[in-house]
């Protein structure tokens, strides 16, 4: 860490001397920003960069990731300022840099390539290798310069990649043995009636007993397979989910994972405790895990959970808006030093608590409790805080704010300021489910909401990501779409404000238009991930934020019955059916397409009345269990509760029609 922290001081004092720049200077993404003046001759993604290697037939590299990805960072350092490397690079090869959150399309395409070839998920940086054809012949993640992390190194494989391309025919056979692989099939799948039990069977299976979560390591938090599990709980009284969920929420909580003194989650953990987190943090993470620990506290009343969200929107708010808007990401380095903001010493914190009059047992108590050792549980004598012990000191918030003081006194992390519209959709919405146990996040909620709109949807057309002063110019993607929906329809619900749901069926109309076509391979609609011309499908992945067309497809169902509109509710049932095979063997890595699923086949209940009436007895609505349940107004004088195509039940009384539903649910 120590080295990189010369070469950021290194790349100052280079960038300083413009020694190189390359077409990236004219790109606002911060990523590409940050490799404008490499001696590579880097080209941001279009038609020129492959132009010129079609013309010029030269193979292309194509580098996708982020500008808080730490192990992207690294590779820039070995490789991308290494004047050798950039000579065989620009010579012989097109090498193209793609910000993965200004293009998510294309990571997803190549990572899904990446899968296919090597049986398991991808990562950034990925490193794609294609002929002049944009044919792909190799895929990886982080190429070391040298022979090591199992890789020969830059150093070999470039050279080798061009003698390949020299030896004609050992060069197609390469091309072909890719072209063989293909996707596994989706098959079709009928009803399954213990679809409950199934879910939480594959699920367990995963599911770490000890620390909460469901993987080894690296650990994600996978905020909608909790969700899954806590509304499966409330559907059929599934202790078993119930306690996979809140078992996973009290330990992140307690853990590594989460900032216990700014607040706020980290991206995911390298160790199995949820100690030990990869430090830069991501909006969309603390978005979706805002929403599910409001959500658990409903259910339980636990004040940990509540904690979190205030705690969290606090952070997001703090560090992490400017106009109105949220900002993608912070990096996980600072001061030189992976987590160097976030991580303290020993030593250092006793002597400093001694002189503000600490007793030594209180100090020793404080200390331990918050996981700060005195041998370091993180790099060398440093130690990054997590609970430890069930019995809080006396003491804890006066050092938890000297902490602050401390992490206050170092440069904060740099912050990618990308306004990126899916994330800043997933923020809104988690300050509209946390308005359901604190009122004061309403209005916050809807100034935010209001601002979004605002800055990206430009006479009528809703843009992907931008950067504060400067002009939107990329279209949105079905993320995009799917997670303002989304957003929307809660906004309508928590206030029934008629303009919301009108934005949310301008938007899903849109979308389906936009991302609903025709496959010409297969000759039947799929879901693609723009409408760019690249043609990059939507999966339902849900490891490292939930997959969009998940989110897409329930949008469609509580859409159809809100607009009363049965297209959307066909189109769903449609896709949902055709990917049959993902929910029969891979329905835990897939945990909103299940939700979709449930809920299409459990079907919504809408009770309608009119809008005072409704706002009067949120509150009531918020108790009720059944988790599809929704609310649109209606100039009626009684509560009404409806069904996809039919009324049930009706009452002046909304306690006595909430009884009426608890029996027709059950």
């Amino acid at each position: 860490m120590r080295k990189l922290f010369l070469f950021y001081v290194l790349s100052i004092f280079l960038y300083a001397q413009y020694n190189y720049s390359n077409a990236l200077v004219k790109e606002h993404s911060p990523y590409l920003q940050q490799h404008a003046h490499n001696p590579v001759n880097w080209y941001p993604w279009g038609e020129e960069a492959f132009e010129k290697a079609k013309k010029e037939n030269k193979l292309i590299f194509l580098s996708i990731g982020y500008s808080t990805c730490h192990w992207c960072h690294v590779m820039e350092e070995e490789s991308f300022t290494d004047v050798d490397i950039a000579k065989v690079l620009n010579e012989g090869f097109v090498s193209i840099k793609v910000d993965r959150e200004e293009y998510p399309q294309i990571d997803k395409k190549y990572q899904a390539l990446y899968m296919q070839v090597h049986g398991e998920r991808g990562g950034w940086p990925l490193s794609v290798y294609m002929s002049p054809k944009k044919e792909v012949f190799f895929i990886g993640t982080y190429i070391p310069k040298e022979a090591g992390y199992g890789s020969k190194g830059l150093e070999v494989l470039l050279p080798s990649f061009l003698d390949l391309q020299k030896e004609n025919r050992a060069f197609r056979e390469a091309l072909e043995r890719h072209a063989k692989i293909s996707p596994q099939k989706e098959l079709n799948e009928k009803k399954n009636t213990k679809i409950f039990d199934r879910v939480v069977s594959s699920i367990a299976k995963e599911y770490d007993a000890k620390n909460g979560g469901f993987s080894s390591r690296p650990k994600f938090p996978e905020a909608s397979k909790i969700e899954l599990l806590l509304d499966i709980y409330k559907l059929n009284g599934n202790k078993q989910a119930l306690k996979m969920a809140l078992h996973t929420l009290t330990k992140m909580a307690r853990g590594g994972i989460y900032d216990q003194i700014g607040g706020g989650f980290f991206r995911y953990t390298t160790d199995y405790q949820w100690q030990l987190p990869h430090f830069e943090k991501m909006l969309y993470t603390n978005g979706e895990l805002i929403a599910v620990y409001a959500k658990a506290y409903q259910m339980t009343g636990d004040s940990l959970y509540k904690k979190v969200v205030d705690e969290s929107i606090a952070q997001m708010e703090k560090n992490y808006s400017q106009k109105g808007v949220y900002f993608a990401a912070s990096d996980a380095d600072s001061n030189g030093e992976e987590g160097g903001y976030f991580i303290y010493e020993y030593i250092e914190l006793k002597a400093a608590l001694k002189e503000r009059g600490w007793k030594p047992s209180e100090i020793e108590d404080a200390l331990a409790y918050m996981g700060i050792e005195e041998d370091g549980n993180i790099d060398g004598d440093f130690s990054h805080t997590h609970i430890v012990g069930d019995t809080q000191p006396k003491r804890i918030d006066e050092l938890k704010s000297y902490l602050k003081e401390v992490s206050a006194e170092r440069p904060f992390p740099f912050i990618d300021k990308k306004i990126i519209t899916a994330w800043n959709a997933m923020m809104v919405k988690a300050l509209f489910v946390a308005s359901k146990i604190d009122d004061r996040y309403l209005a916050l909620a809807q100034t935010r909401l209001e601002a979004l709109l605002s800055l990206m949807i430009k006479d009528g057309v809703l843009y992907h990501q931008t950067l504060l002063g400067k002009g939107v110019k990329q279209k949105a993607l079905l993320e995009d779409y799917a997670f303002l929906v989304d957003a929307l329809i809660l906004a309508y619900e928590r206030t029934y404000e008629a303009k919301y749901l009108k934005e949310a069926e301008t938007l899903t109309q849109d979308a389906v238009k936009q991302f609903y076509r025709n496959n010409p391979h297969t000759k039947t609609k799929r879901w693609c991930l723009s409408n760019d011309g690249i043609e990059a499908y939507a999966d339902f992945d849900d490891r490292y934020y939930t997959a969009a067309l998940s989110v897409m497809l329930e949008n469609l169902l509580r859409m159809s019955t809100l607009t009363e509109n049965p297209r959307y509710r066909e189109i769903a049932q449609k896709t949902i059916e055709e990917n049959g095979a993902v929910l029969h063997k891979n329905a835990a890595s897939a945990s909103k397409l299940v939700h979709a699923y449930i809920r299409l086949k459990k079907g919504d209940i809408v009770i309608h009345a009119k809008r005072d009436k409704l706002l009067m007895v949120q509150d009531e609505l918020d108790s009720v269990v059944y988790p599809f349940l929704l609310s649109a107004v209606q100039e009626s004088d009684e509560y009404l509760a409806c069904k996809t195509t039919m009324c049930f039940a009706y009452d002046k009384n909304i306690t006595k029609l909430i009884q009426k539903i608890n029996e027709a649910v059950q």
